[in-house]
């Protein structure tokens, strides 16, 4: 059953999705072409800039010991999103945006950066001492 009702699902689809271009292009019609290839413009400079980003998302997370999941997820998200952009159709497109709204993880920093303007105040609030109960001080003893 569930397969049937996934099968149904991807025949729908490109038919719901010819329907409404048709509807739309009767509707519309040249704007609806300029719409389309800007999109598409659009989605393939997604996939350019995402393919140029993706590595040094991995190094940097790897770098800094951390998990290459959340930045696998972020840049498979906006590679899908760029191709969903690149297919004409409306609805692909609505699917894109969608894909592109759903934040990514930032990156979590375990050191901070040396240009970052909260570098100084970073490193004394996270820096621990090696014996936390020292209290530092001066000494003066009155008789």
């Amino acid at each position: 059953m569930r397969f049937l009702l996934i099968v149904a699902i991807l025949l729908a689809f490109p038919i719901l999705e010819i329907w409404l271009l048709v509807e739309l292009g009767n509707r519309y019609g040249i704007w609806l072409l300029v719409y389309l290839l800007t999109v598409a413009i659009l989605g393939w400079r997604l996939l350019l800039d995402e393919k140029v980003l993706m590595l040094g998302r991995m190094t940097q997370t790897l770098a800094q010991g951390g998990t290459p999941a959340k930045a696998l997820f972020g840049s498979a998200k906006n590679l899908i999103a760029g191709i969903l952009l690149i297919i004409p159709g409306v609805l692909t497109d609505a699917l894109a945006v969608i894909l592109l709204f759903i934040p990514a993880a930032k990156p979590m920093f375990t050191q901070p950066m040396p240009g970052d303007p909260t570098h100084g105040a970073a490193r004394a609030s996270s820096a621990k001492a090696a014996n936390d109960d020292v209290i530092e001080g001066e000494f003066r003893r009155e008789d």
